[in-house]
């Protein structure tokens, strides 16, 4: 079984100077991410696996893959509480 990511989809993203803001039209919040975690999400417009995700990221930034990782996988975990990100079965 393949664990796939995915923003939610009332999820609307905007880019602002070297931020971004993510606002959750279900819930009517709003948050601020860094530029990376404005990258991760807009990587998950369609659905990715965690590796897919990483692989994403250092892709675009200059990162050691274990770096990535760790930081990837905090934002993910951070945006599964607040319902930004989804995981399904694939």
């Amino acid at each position: 079984m393949t664990i796939r990511l995915h923003r939610h989809a009332d999820l609307r993203l905007t880019a602002l100077e070297g931020e971004g803001v993510a606002l959750h039209m279900g819930s009517r919040r709003y948050f601020t991410v860094t530029e990376t975690g404005l990258s991760i999400l807009e990587a998950l417009k369609a659905p990715r696996t965690f590796d897919e995700l990483v692989d994403a990221i250092t892709a675009e930034y200059e990162v050691e893959r274990e770096h990535a990782t760790r930081s990837v996988r905090q934002f993910v975990d951070s945006c599964k509480t607040s319902a930004l990100i989804l995981e399904h079965d694939a």
